[in-house]
């Protein structure tokens, strides 16, 4: 696999932060803790839910557009009289990223296990190297 982060980089553009710009996806600081990596399988999310569950976050698909959200609710837990520090919060988060036609969206996969939602989108068999018979 090869090193090189072009390709990789100008499939991203976060659609919902639009003075992000078409930055590099590998050195642009992203809005929510999350891994983009990619491999001969297929390009892979690794979002951070800590403390969600699958009913609560949202994972959608507009054409070309991976969108990823959670909304937190309204209500405001009171805190425990015996709370030192609050360092857990679940904050709201919204993500779009336009992928590739190189990826096959409707083939994308999603799972949330531990507090990671994992998504797996696999290369388009029209992307796929192929050789061709020579006549």
């Amino acid at each position: 696999m090869s090193t090189n982060f072009n390709e990789f980089d100008i499939l991203f553009h976060n659609f919902f932060y639009p003075t992000s710009g078409y930055g590099s996806a590998a050195t642009t600081k992203q809005p929510h803790p999350l891994n983009i990596f990619y491999d001969d399988a297929g390009l892979h999310f690794e979002v951070a839910c800590t403390g969600l569950t699958k009913d609560e976050v949202n994972v959608d698909i507009e054409d070309d557009i991976l969108k990823i959200s959670y909304s937190k609710a309204e209500e405001e837990k009171e805190l425990h009289p015996g709370t030192i520090h609050r360092g857990l919060s679940k904050k709201s988060f919204n993500l779009g990223y336009k992928i590739s036609a190189k990826y096959d969206l409707s083939l994308a996969l999603a799972k949330l296990e531990n507090g990671l939602l994992e998504i797996s989108i696999p290369v388009a068999e029209r992307a796929k190297p192929k050789t061709i018979k020579i006549k």
